[in-house]
């Protein structure tokens, strides 16, 4: 498959909203879309092992995944907080939340979850040798495999 396919696909197929702290809404596509719903399924408890190894798949570039046309993934999460120090700067955690479940991330995890955030285009906020990136209400509109992922 042709990168600019994938690329025009995830584009048409990954829009998220994303609404921050601060109650503004911001909407990400594309690759970072792709990203950041792929980061967030791998933790999901709602979703099958199978929905979050197709996103694991489509996130490592691989747009041959076996799913079926009538069938979409739809990623969602409450809250996404994720913290970075900038005095302990090995210091990095992220908190997503689903519902009444929880998914705590350290480490390599966590900043690339935190990484991803800021490429979507939303706002760090910094306090007392922190700087966080955090989303509420992540809602990924449906992965809708009605469309090929082959160009």
């Amino acid at each position: 498959m042709k990168a600019s396919g994938l690329r025009r696909t995830a584009i048409l197929l990954f829009p998220l909203l994303l609404v921050s702290q601060s109650a503004s809404a911001a909407t990400t596509a594309g690759s970072s879309a792709l990203a950041l719903a792929s980061l967030v399924a791998a933790h999901s408890p709602l979703l099958s092992r199978h929905e979050k190894r197709v996103m694991a798949r489509l996130f490592g570039g691989d747009s041959n995944v076996p799913f079926p046309a009538n069938r979409k993934i739809s990623v969602k999460a409450d809250a996404v907080v994720c913290r970075a120090s900038n005095v302990d700067i090995t210091s990095r955690s992220c908190k997503l939340t689903f519902g009444t479940t929880s998914a705590n991330l350290t480490g390599r995890m966590a900043h690339e979850l935190y990484a991803t955030i800021a490429e979507a285009g939303v706002p760090s906020d910094g306090a007392a040798g922190s700087i966080f990136e955090s989303l509420s209400h992540l809602e990924q509109i449906p992965v809708d495999f009605t469309h090929s992922l082959r160009a």
